[in-house]
């Protein structure tokens, strides 16, 4: 996924809840996922961002499956 595909042309960061909506999860999940670290974060002041080419390499990752359970 590229930053344009992001909608986001130049923009090396997005909001914590703009990942949340291209991962399709609600603000205050995003928000645990950044705490948890499953989402990249970087701390500006008081803000938190998440830079676009991490989080653009994670979405690029291949899923992780879990084994059925028989």
């Amino acid at each position: 996924m590229k930053p344009n595909e992001l909608g986001q042309s130049d923009r090396k960061t997005i909001s914590v809840e703009e990942a949340g909506r291209q991962l399709g999860i609600s603000r205050n999940t995003a928000y645990e996922a950044a705490k948890r670290g499953e989402i990249p974060t970087i701390k500006i002041g008081r803000l938190l961002r998440v830079p676009v080419a991490p989080f653009e390499r994670l979405l690029d990752q291949p899923a992780i499956t879990r084994p059925e359970v028989a």
